[in-house]
This record gives C-alpha cells, structure tokens and sequence, in this order.
C-alpha cells in the first residue's frame, strides 16, 4: 500500500484533532475530486512500519481524538489488506481513539459478500470503523455547509450502531457543535 500524506493536527476530516492518513489509489474517480493525484496506487511513498509507528504514536497525544483514513480510497480491495493491520493495531495500542474513514463506496456495498469491494478483510476492517463517511462525492451535490462531507448524499454512518442494529444509524456527533450556518 502507498500513501500520499499523513496530516497530524488535522481539524478538517473528523471531529477533534485527528491524525489523517490519505491512502494511495482510487477507482472511483470520481468529478472535481480534491486530490486525482492519489488515483494512482503508486502515488507518494510506500507505507512501512516506520509511518504505521509514527501514526499510533501520534494518536498518544492527549489531544488528539483519534484517526482518519481518507484517500484515494480506503476501501479498495488492496487498500483494506494494508489498513486492517494498522487499524488492529490502533485499536490495542490507543483503544480510547476513535477511528473515521471516508469511502466512496457505499455501506450496503462493502456488507455484500458478492459485491467485488468486500474482500476477507472488510468485515474486520469495518468493525474497526466508528464513523464511515460514504458515498462518492458529487459535483452536483455539493454543499459547504455540511459537517464532514462534501455533497448531500454522502452519509456520516455510526458504523458500530449500525452493526448492531443490522440497520444504518448516522452519525450525529456533539449537537452544539452541528449547529453552524452559512
């Protein structure tokens, strides 16, 4: 798996300060994507357990709330074999943090075992998974006043609530703080 950036202190992908790792590789291509570099799954530099120490060590920080994962994409069949080690690993090593990752595949997608995104690891992968951002962005549905997405179809989904259930639970994050306008 190659990465094309890791963002300590990052305030934009999640709530709280996050560290966020953006993963190489994406078939979505999705329109006017922010970042079409990373469509490449060679892109940036190779993830190694140097970058994976240096991930968790950040997330010791006090505060800082937890991890991010967002590409490219994370949910491509490679990309999850190369996550799930390090999302094991986050979960043993700083199990207080929560983890967030952005796909533009869809939830109902990656649970179906016929489907070519679910992969060995996808289920384990995604019970690692607080908060899964899904959904392709789209051009025409954008809107900046949403919190943590780009366009209005995409879904902030509670994904342990919704592993429970067997029903899609959003996301609703601290209400004070969903409160903004434009």
């Amino acid at each position: 798996m190659y990465y094309g950036n890791v963002k300590y202190s990052d305030i934009a992908n999640g709530e709280g300060v996050r560290t966020s790792l953006f993963v190489s590789g994406c078939t979505h291509h999705c329109k006017e994507c922010f970042q079409p570099e990373t469509w490449n799954f060679s892109y940036g530099q190779e993830f190694t357990q140097d970058v994976a120490d240096a991930i968790v060590e950040s997330l010791k920080a006090p505060w800082v709330e937890g991890l991010t994962v967002l590409g490219g994409e994370p949910m491509e069949p490679v990309n999850q074999q190369g996550l799930l080690p390090l999302l094991r690993r986050v979960r043993a090593e700083v199990p207080g943090k929560n983890v967030w990752c952005y796909t533009g595949d869809h939830f109902e997608a990656l649970c179906d075992p016929k489907s070519p995104r679910h992969t060995d690891a996808t289920d384990e992968l995604l019970s690692l998974i607080d908060v899964l951002v899904d959904g392709p962005f789209e051009r025409e549905l954008y809107d900046i006043t949403l919190r943590f997405s780009g366009s209005s179809n995409q879904r902030l989904i509670d994904v342990p609530a919704t592993l429970s259930t067997g029903e899609v639970v959003l996301w609703k994050g601290d209400e004070e703080l969903a409160r903004h306008s434009m």
